[in-house]
Formats: structure tokens, C-alpha cells, sequence
């Protein structure tokens, strides 16, 4: 025990002798390095993990330290070797010339936000352009912008940039115009009189309003003509324009009616065969009238008939 204290008493008088030749700036530089390594090893025991110096700890130490002469430097009691310490500080140095000599971006730019806004905007109110189409109305506008360059906006955004665009599908006919697309088709019952009654509907795509011709027995080729020729004079007055009309291929439905509708401007589009898809919103209406209303009601004869079609 007298020898413990013996070797702390001439360890702390040559601790003193050695502070004797160095000035305050030294002194301050040391204390501060100390009490930043107690820091660290305060932070680092208390969560039980080994001593490391993190890169704010290396960068404040290397700055603090590396002024100092390299005798001072090692009479400083540190964790670390005083060669780590310069190492550091070269690090640093390394790292701030690394920052103040950024070299120039190389390639080329990137292309002006206000032309992809341009180049999605021209393909978007027209579907049927491809990217070269684009490149060539951009030209036409002056403005320069490679035709690969266009083609990488469009597929950045999702969009399909090549000519398959403009290929018009069923379903882009039928929501284009909606507004003045009717469609049309007969629905076949028997009511209680033991007759075979024919109902001849048009639907519009926009209103879902459906306007029943008429019904019959027989419908023959005048009876479907007279049909069409009021559903064009109820238009008319109602203000509605059509220009195409969506019926399959059923033998009910003559050529005269193909000819009295065009000759109004309203084409005749033909469903495929067997592909009832195609005029799905008038097999819809048909089956709700024939669940809700001809499969629920005894008709007795045409006029009830026509009256229930009516109400319904």
C-alpha cells in the first residue's frame, strides 16, 4: 500500500514538471481533448459496447490536435497513437480539397421540364401519336429534342410510346362518343294469349334513357322502317344528336333501316357474331326488363304488354 501511494506521489510530481514549460494555448488544447475523450468513453461504456471514435470524434480531435508541435502532441495523453491523430487530420484535409474541387457534371443536360410537360401533353389529347409523330410536331414548333429523347419521357411516365397506341380498341369506341351513341335490339316474350310478341328498344350509352319503339308479332321489314323513322324525328325534337347506332346482325333488321339512318349522318355499327359483349349495355337493360318485369308479370296480350313496358 506505502508503495501504491509512493509511485502516485512521483507520478503526479512529474505530471506537474511537465506542465511547468507549456503555455495556456497548450494547456486549454490538452484539457479539451481530455474531457472530449471522457465524453467518448462515457458514451461508449454506458451502452456496453467497445471504445470507437465516430467521424465527428476523429474530425474535432484531428482539428484540435494536429496544430500542435509533434513533442507537445505526444506528451498528451490520448487513446490513440499521435500518428492516428495526424492521420486523421490528413483524412480531412483530403476530404475538404475532395469538396472544393468538385469536377464538372458531364453528359448531356437534362431536358427542360416545360418540353415533357409539351411532349405529355401532345400525347395525351392525341392518343394515336407515337413518339416520332411527336418528335416531328415538336420540329415543326422549332423546337430541337432527339426523337430517343421523347421516347424515354413517354416510357418514364408509363406510356407507350411506340405506334401500337393507335390501333382503336372496342372499348375506346365505345367510351369516345357516348354522348351520341345509341344502341338497339329486340327482346322476344309470349304472353298469356299464347302469342309471340317482338319489343323493339333503343338505349343511349350517355343517359341510360331507353325509348321502346314499339311491339308486334310481326316485324316485318315496313313495320321496323316506320320504327326508325320516328326514333330520328324524336331525336330531332328532343335536341339529341346520334352519330352511330350499335344493333347485331338479327335478319328483323332490314337494309332500309341502315339507309334511312344514314342518310340522317348516323352509321350503323354491327356487332360481331355471337358476341353480345359488344353491345353490353343494351343486353344488360334486356335482361333486368325480362327478370324485373317479363318473367315477374302475366301479360295477357299486346296492350298489356305495351302498358307494362310503359310503367316499367
Amino acid at each position: 500500500m506505502l508503495l501504491r501511494l509512493a509511485y502516485l506521489a512521483v507520478t503526479n510530481t512529474f505530471a506537474v514538471l511537465r506542465l511547468l514549460p507549456m503555455g495556456d494555448r497548450d494547456k486549454d488544447v490538452e484539457i479539451l481533448a481530455l474531457r472530449h475523450q471522457i465524453t467518448i468513453l462515457e458514451r461508449r461504456l454506458g451502452d456496453g459496447a467497445r471504445v470507437r471514435f465516430a467521424p465527428e470524434d476523429r474530425a474535432f480531435l484531428a482539428a484540435l490536435l494536429a496544430p500542435l508541435p509533434r513533442d507537445v502532441l505526444r506528451r498528451v495523453r490520448l487513446l490513440v497513437r499521435p500518428d492516428t491523430v495526424m492521420r486523421w487530420h490528413r483524412d480531412l484535409v483530403k476530404l475538404r480539397h475532395a469538396g472544393a474541387c468538385v469536377p464538372e457534371r458531364r453528359g448531356r443536360p437534362r431536358t427542360v421540364r416545360s418540353i415533357r410537360a409539351l411532349v405529355l401533353c401532345l400525347v395525351r389529347e392525341n392518343p394515336s401519336w407515337g413518339y416520332r409523330r411527336v418528335h416531328g410536331e415538336l420540329a415543326t414548333l422549332r423546337i430541337t429534342v432527339a426523337a430517343s429523347t421523347i421516347w424515354e419521357i413517354l416510357k418514364r411516365e408509363g406510356v407507350d410510346p411506340a405506334s401500337e397506341r393507335a390501333s382503336t380498341t372496342w372499348a375506346d369506341f365505345l367510351r369516345s362518343p357516348t354522348d351520341a351513341l345509341p344502341a338497339c335490339d329486340f327482346i322476344e316474350t309470349v304472353t298469356l294469349d299464347g302469342r309471340r310478341q317482338y319489343i323493339l328498344a333503343v338505349i343511349e350509352h350517355a343517359t341510360r334513357c331507353v325509348r321502346v319503339l314499339g311491339t308486334t308479332a310481326h316485324p316485318t321489314a315496313s313495320w321496323v322502317a316506320q320504327a326508325v323513322r320516328n326514333l330520328v324525328v324524336d331525336l330531332e325534337d328532343a335536341g339529341r344528336r346520334a352519330r352511330y347506332l350499335i344493333r347485331d346482325r338479327g335478319g328483323k333488321f332490314p337494309a332500309l333501316m341502315d339507309e334511312i339512318l344514314a342518310h340522317v349522318g348516323i352509321e350503323t355499327v354491327l356487332t360481331g357474331i355471337r358476341m353480345p359483349r359488344m353491345n353490353a349495355i343494351m343486353e344488360r337493360w334486356v335482361r333486368s326488363c325480362r327478370r324485373e318485369l317479363l318473367d315477374r308479370c302475366l301479360l295477357w296480350n299486346e296492350r298489356h304488354l305495351r302498358y307494362g313496358l310503359r310503367e316499367y
